[in-house]
């Protein structure tokens, strides 16, 4: 009867899941991300192959995450670049990951109701949906799966020790660190589970387990951080390449924005609203107040959690785990131009809501009415988030829906300005593309694309004298700060062309002998430069 019951479960979270993601299989690709991940990807676009395979454990697009390469190339090899599969995919991957929740949550703890809302909450918020519905981040749920595996692993070794039980679990967790390193916080939510629910620490708490000392649990987890410091290594690395500076805040900013995001992040947990692809980082910084009164809450909170541990070790467990597993990504080291993202929660709030869960659970007054109104209260719950979520998704359709909701929920979101421009331009809509791209580079001068994209939707537009002033300032932000080789010769490519047909020839002469400089190889640059050499002889 259990097990029917834990599998009628599993089958309604499946069903939840495609209720809400299915109508990603007519969606398109977006133009943030899906690009440097799939559509003009070189690792990617072959599709699966022996020289793909080896390219993927190289870095590209600033991260190291071969198991995401291979998966998004398996994609390529079976729908092309049809979006639709590559979203089926990931909304089926999403729907394993709810499973896997309730599996393992269960086995844990051996409360199923409880369990069940928890992968209930994870399978349908709209918090979800950034990872879902956005091809590119594929690695946002290979992550989740491989965690959830390794937690698994994990728990049939403490329970039935053995050498093979651990390795196990151990190559699981470096094939999740292949996917994505966010993965290396996962020794660290395994403590935790020690502590609640397994009772492996010498503490007065009833677990399934025996207590052991805190030396032999640390020192099981030392092959576990060894591959986590490897992880960073590589991680590090890949992330100083090529990263465009948008954003380079003080350290004390950066811990004022986490104060405040980690909050943020806990206000769409219960009521998720006006959410985003990108939340753009505050243009003059948090103010003082808000940081204070953010960091006092989680102080609270904080102290709460610690002064219950007795009486309630999951609230500590579900806060430290919220807590520690958003470090790598809580924005202390700025990637990026985002102050927070959706997408971070992913694995994060499965702790936090373990936490309120099982809180709610302890504190409700026992009695098959009492019951009955918290199972109500619950459902409604569930069936509003996904409405949340299926209405959320619907705004992932295409870019000018997803990135004009962007705009209009966030203030001065010129990465997102930006690329709706382009969307724009793409759409044939000028004007309007033309209007946007020009508030972008108001907004900020230093955002190299914008320039660029302006110079270049007014260039094709025959409009060359108006596209030089953007196209150069495009190519002196590109200069200084050191940006990929190809967008300088573009934007040279385009300078010399503009002023070639402007019969500024000495102009053009040198933009095209800087791109044979810098491209000897060019055929077309060396073409381009002989036929305005040969317009400035005298006749």
């Amino acid at each position: 009867m259990r097990e029917r019951r834990l599998w009628a479960a599993a089958t309604v979270l499946v069903l939840a899941v495609l209720a809400i993601y299915g109508q990603t299989v007519n969606h398109a690709f977006i133009n943030y991300d899906d690009d440097t991940y799939i559509t003009d990807n070189p690792v990617v676009r072959g599709g699966l192959s022996q020289q793909g395979f080896v390219r993927a454990f190289g870095i590209a697009a600033g991260n190291w995450h071969p198991l995401t390469w291979l998966s998004h190339m398996v994609d390529v090899s079976l729908f092309g670049f049809r979006a639709g599969g590559h979203h089926a995919v990931s909304a089926a991957l999403h729907a394993a990951n709810g499973v896997l929740l309730l599996l393992v949550l269960r086995a844990l703890t051996g409360a199923f109701w409880r369990s069940a809302l928890v992968a209930a909450l994870f399978a349908v918020h709209p918090l979800r949906v950034e990872s879902v519905a956005w091809a590119a981040e594929r690695k946002d749920l290979l992550a989740g799966f491989f965690w959830l595996l390794t937690t698994g692993a994990y728990l049939r070794y403490v329970r039935r020790p053995g050498i093979a039980r651990y390795l196990a679990a151990l190559a699981l967790f470096a094939l999740g660190l292949a996917a994505k390193p966010m993965m290396v916080t996962l020794p660290f939510a395994l403590l935790l589970l020690d502590v609640w629910p397994l009772a492996r620490f010498p503490v007065p708490a009833r677990g399934p387990t025996r207590p052991s000392s805190w030396q032999n649990l640390l020192v099981e987890k030392v092959p576990f951080l060894i591959l986590t410091v490897l992880s960073v290594l590589v991680t590090f690395r890949a992330q100083t390449r090529g990263v465009i500076p948008f954003v380079r805040p003080e350290f004390p900013d950066r811990v004022a924005n986490a104060a405040v995001s980690l909050l943020a992040y806990l206000k769409a947990f219960f009521w998720p609203r006006d959410l985003a692809m990108l939340y753009p980082y505050p243009e003059k910084g948090i103010p003082l107040a808000a940081a204070l009164a953010a960091a006092a809450v989680l102080a609270l909170l904080s102290a709460a959690a610690v002064l219950l541990f007795r009486r309630l070790p999951f609230l500590a467990m579900g806060w430290l785990w919220y807590l520690g597993t958003l470090v790598p990504v809580i924005g202390l080291v700025q990637v990026g131009s985002q102050s927070h993202a959706d997408r971070y929660t992913y694995l994060p709030l499965i702790g936090f809501a373990t936490a309120f869960v099982w809180l709610i659970g302890a504190a409700w007054p026992r009695g098959t009415a009492a019951r009955r109104g918290l199972a109500a209260c619950a459902a409604a719950w569930v069936v509003a988030l996904a409405a949340a979520a299926a209405s959320q998704t619907a705004l992932w359709r295409d870019n000018l829906t997803l990135l004009g909701h962007t705009v209009r929920v966030t203030k001065n979101n010129y990465v997102i300005m930006n690329n709706l421009g382009e969307a724009l331009a793409g759409a044939k809509r000028v004007d309007d593309a033309i209007e946007v791209l020009r508030e972008t580079v108001r907004v900020n001068p230093e955002h190299c694309n914008a320039s660029y994209n302006l110079g270049l939707t007014l260039f094709r537009q025959s409009r060359m004298l108006e596209s030089l002033e953007p196209l150069e300032r495009s190519l002196d932000c590109y200069k200084r700060h050191n940006m990929r080789l190809d967008w300088v010769t573009d934007t040279l490519s385009n300078l010399g062309s503009a002023n070639y047909q402007l019969g500024r020839y000495a102009e053009a002469e040198r933009y095209f002998l800087e791109f044979v400089h810098l491209d000897p190889e060019n055929a077309w640059a060396r073409k381009m430069l002989t036929a305005v050499r040969a317009r400035m002889r005298p006749m």
